[in-house]
């Protein structure tokens, strides 16, 4: 059976999926991890995306943004996974396949949608996550006094941009957020009790089924715009046979 066309659209929230090759790593380490950020951010600038947010974790990539053109989010992932599979494969001695396939992605409507979107992708990974190795210590003998140097995490993610962190220059907070407060420090007070209240699971099967799919998330008025110019259906048709009128 053909794949049917993915659904994207110009101006519209993009949640985008592109997971490693059968499960396998995308990134063995914090250098990695920058490099594969930076062709990110760069990709998206020379293919007008916006982007919301992102979180790498050892076998995946996320990312929330919004493309100018219908075929921005398309570009800015062919050059991010054949730049970034390439500098991967010399830099560790490998070949072969780094990415699993085609990326997934689901549009995702403005509000409270895009929050639940925005949420997700940024919970996935703390960009305050412990180092996985170890911190060094200076020696005993070292006349100063003992200093802990970690590591930098090889998983990161856009939250400290929102939680009072470091800031990313790359990053456009979405309207949703904007909506959280007045003042910098009210959004990010309000996005931190967000982030520390989990997903019900009803909001985690929407959202995985979007993403499996290639739906879109929103509501019926929503996904009845996107179905009046869109080339292929926004959500899954309703199983059985339609119902007689009485």
């Amino acid at each position: 059976m053909a794949r049917q066309p993915r659904l994207s659209m110009p101006g519209v929230m993009h949640y985008v999926l592109q997971r490693g090759h059968n499960g396998g790593a995308i990134v063995h380490d914090a250098q990695d991890t920058d490099q594969l950020l930076q062709m990110l951010r760069e990709a998206a600038l020379s293919h007008r995306v916006v982007l919301h947010a992102y979180a790498v974790a050892a076998n995946e990539l996320r990312v929330l943004a919004t493309p100018e053109t219908a075929d921005g989010i398309s570009r800015m992932m062919q050059a991010v996974g054949r730049r970034h599979a390439a500098a991967f494969n010399r830099r560790h001695g490998r070949s072969g396949a780094l990415w699993d396939g085609r990326f997934r992605s689901a549009l995702i409507q403005a509000g409270p949608p895009a929050l639940l979107a925005l949420r997700h992708v940024e919970a996935q990974v703390s960009a305050e996550a412990p180092p996985s190795d170890p911190p060094q210590v200076m020696p005993a003998t070292a006349p100063q006094a003992m200093v802990a140097l970690p590591a930098e995490p090889i998983e990161r993610s856009s939250r400290a941009h929102r939680t009072g962190g470091r800031r990313d220059a790359a990053l456009v907070d979405p309207p949703a957020y904007w909506q959280l407060g007045n003042t910098p420090f009210e959004r990010e007070s309000r996005y931190r009790q967000l982030m520390a209240e989990p997903l019900t699971s009803a909001e985690l099967a929407d959202l995985q089924r979007a993403l499996r799919g290639g739906w879109a998330l929103g509501s019926p008025d929503f996904l009845a715009a996107l179905a009046a110019v869109s080339q292929r259906p926004p959500a899954p048709r309703p199983r059985g046979r339609p119902r007689r009128a009485s």
